[in-house]
């Protein structure tokens, strides 16, 4: 894969206690919002997250923290609803379709799809009344398939949906959005 090795995102404990506790303290506003995306979080361990909610209470200072986590929803477990209910966090799960579209990109090692984990991760999230949103690569394989899509979220209750598209860049160094193929 691209990132053969995730550990390399795990901030090291006092790094990771400087960056909240810098961030929060830059912030002259009465929330400050935490994003945890890129790579797969999840792959980082649950006591990972305790630690940086025991360190975002420890500096927040009387400012309201909130908390965005973009998932795969692979790892997705009960006790990752626990905790993410717990701590007010909103889940991002990326799903790109139904089944057959989020299938064509979204596969496992083996070459087998996410889907029908990406789904039992949606009912665990939905169980555990954890706020969540999707979010949608736009891509050479569901890039036509815009009805579908929008019927397919829409039918697993989704109320806040994000798009982004993938971007590739071609042999001459030029950017190529999915349309330009």
């Amino acid at each position: 894969g691209i990132y053969p090795d995730v550990k390399q995102f795990r901030m090291e404990p006092d790094v990771l206690e400087s960056f909240i506790r810098q961030k929060i303290e830059d912030h002259r506003v009465d929330t400050v919002h935490f994003t945890w995306q890129g790579g797969e979080p999840t792959l980082l361990g649950l006591e990972y997250f305790f630690e940086v909610v025991r360190l975002q209470k420890k500096y927040a200072g009387g400012r309201r923290i909130e908390n965005g986590f973009q998932t795969n929803g692979v790892l997705i477990n009960d006790a990752w609803c626990k905790f993410l209910k717990e701590n007010n966090f909103l889940v991002g799960l990326s799903i790109d379709g139904p089944d057959e579209i989020h299938n064509t990109y979204r596969v496992d090692r083996g070459g087998k799809g996410s889907f029908d984990q990406i789904m039992r991760a949606l009912e665990l999230l939905k169980t555990h009344d954890v706020d969540y949103n999707t979010l949608t690569v736009v891509n050479a394989g569901n890039q036509h398939h815009a009805d579908e899509i929008y019927d397919f979220l829409k039918s697993i209750g989704s109320t806040f949906w994000q798009f982004i598209p993938i971007v590739e860049r071609l042999e001459n160094g030029s950017l190529a959005a999915p349309d330009d193929s």
